[in-house]
């Protein structure tokens, strides 16, 4: 009888069963390098935090699954991912938008991670030249950035004044001929087609801009469906030129033209008056206009020395005098004979002319957001807005004063900036939430604990409380700290429309 050299058929069957029993069990361990397991896998889960969400009012403790920079899961089951956070007695939130930003360098945005903000944005002074503007940032930023197009640089380049940031040559006290507020026109709409944000205005610097020019700025923002984000022209109380006036302009102008209009740190410009000025934005906006504002939490203002805003008249407009003026470099308060030399030499100052009831009104309202109007880092002695607004917000007036409440406090912080921009920037329909399909951009903070370290005599200082926050999926802070070598942030931008 010959060896029996080949398996019976039953037997071939029992076999090939066995190997298929082998690679199911295989394939059901984690360890397995099976790559249709690894794709599914969750990038990062956050584990048992209280997920706050101002869009749906979704308050309740749950686990967010992250793949690919969005949120893919929010669920009360358990997630397992490549990483997990634990966000135990922690609050989970969306990023934080901050809409009035001009430190769009690298260290302000690291002190901004820190007080929870993941997009960052320049839109009250802007920029002239958009694409160079979105290119130097592009694979180098920490967090989410974006621009309007400015009508102070723009004015500026037109007219040749020799300021840096802001004007204080012929951009700043002189009227535009009708050739150069075409030119200045021009300029806007062309930023706007390149996907501005939106078109930045501060009136209070342009002193020498006809109302007319402002309401030919409105015209090109309103054809392109931007809004205008409006430093007013004056500030105060003191008739004709008051912050109530100045008011009065921009709303005349977006009623007549149909531009979106956001008005700027509405407590310092309206001072004691605050409480009048947003009565006027509400009034607006019952009428049916497109009107919005927002304030920051300090009873200080910051700008620089050189400005149109010292222009003769500043102390009775503002109710304030030299030593109410603290130097940013050195931290000494101002008199008549130090202000004059350094408004030569130019330079940021700190203005104490905010009463701390009308931060109370603005925060205690529904309709006013919260912005720092956070500074480019100077000095020592900068205004501490930029490096802890937010924290602020959540620990002194939230937590302790109770002024008002965690939920509305972060819809201030995250949906209602998101609303301001998403119709002219659809990206930001996946901003500002906590829901399925959203960009992973979140901040995770424990609600016993956050608050501002930031202080006017030490303002170089982290916000405490920040546990995490991720930009497009990726952890810039880790357990309070700093991530190294990571750069997720991406520009905000409109689409395009040349």
């Amino acid at each position: 009888m010959l060896p029996d050299a080949t398996l019976s058929k039953r037997s071939w069957s029992l076999l090939f069963a066995s190997l298929l029993l082998l690679i199911h069990f295989a394939a059901s361990r984690r360890d397995f390098p099976i790559a249709h397991a690894d794709a599914n896998m969750l990038d990062i889960a956050i584990s048992g935090g209280r997920v706050m969400d101002p869009e749906s009012g979704l308050d309740a403790i749950r686990n967010v699954g992250i793949r690919d920079g969005k949120i893919v899961e929010i669920t009360d089951k358990p997630l397992d991912g490549k990483q997990t956070i634990d966000a135990r007695g922690l609050v989970v939130a969306p990023g934080f938008i901050d809409l009035h930003e001009h430190g769009q360098e690298p260290r302000n945005y690291e002190f901004q991670a820190h007080d929870g903000v993941t997009t960052s944005l320049e839109l009250e002074v802007g920029v002239a030249d958009i694409d160079s503007w979105y290119a130097q940032r592009e694979g180098k930023a920490l967090i989410n950035y974006g621009a309007s197009v400015g009508h102070i640089p723009v004015r500026m380049a037109v007219m040749h004044d020799p300021g840096k940031f802001l004007p204080h040559g012929d951009a700043a006290h002189r009227a535009a001929s009708p050739e150069e507020v075409e030119q200045i026109r021009a300029a806007i709409e062309k930023g706007l087609q390149r996907g501005a944000l939106a078109v930045g205005m501060g009136i209070n610097y342009t002193a020498g801009a006809s109302h007319a020019e402002i309401v030919e700025v409105f015209k090109v923002a309103a054809a392109y469906h931007a809004s205008v984000h409006v430093h007013l022209r004056y500030a105060g109380m003191k008739e004709p030129t008051s912050g109530l006036a100045a008011i009065e302009e921009v709303i005349a102008a977006a009623a007549s033209t149909g531009a979106p209009l956001h008005v700027v740190h509405i407590t310092s410009m309206g001072l004691k008056d605050t409480p009048r000025l947003i009565a006027m934005v509400e009034g607006a906006r019952e009428q049916g206009l497109d009107v919005t504002t927002e304030a920051y939490p300090y009873p200080a203002a910051s700008t620089a020395i050189e400005s149109a805003v010292f222009d003769p008249g500043w102390q009775e407009a503002e109710g304030i005098t030299y030593k109410d003026l603290q130097w940013a470099q050195t931290g000494e308060r101002l008199t008549a004979e130090s202000f004059e030399k350094y408004r030569k030499q130019g330079g940021l100052v700190v203005i104490f002319s905010i009463p701390e009831s009308a931060v109370r009104e603005a925060l205690a309202n529904p309709i006013v957001m919260v912005a720092s109007d956070g500074s480019v880092i100077t000095g020592p002695k900068v205004h501490p807005r930029g490096q802890g607004t937010f924290c602020r917000v959540l620990g002194r007036y939230v937590r302790e004063e109770k002024v008002l409440d965690l939920m509305t406090a972060l819809r201030k912080m995250t949906l209602m900036p998101a609303q301001r921009l998403e119709k002219r920037a659809p990206v930001f329909q996946s901003k500002g939430r906590i829901r399925v399909g959203a960009d992973a951009d979140i901040t995770i903070f424990n609600p016993d604990t956050v608050i501002d370290k930031a202080t006017f005599e030490d303002p170089l200082q982290f916000s405490a409380g920040i546990s995490y926050v991720l930009v497009n999926g990726v952890p810039v802070v880790k357990d309070g700290v700093t991530a190294s070598g990571v750069f997720p942030g991406k520009g905000a931008r409109a689409p395009a429309s040349e």
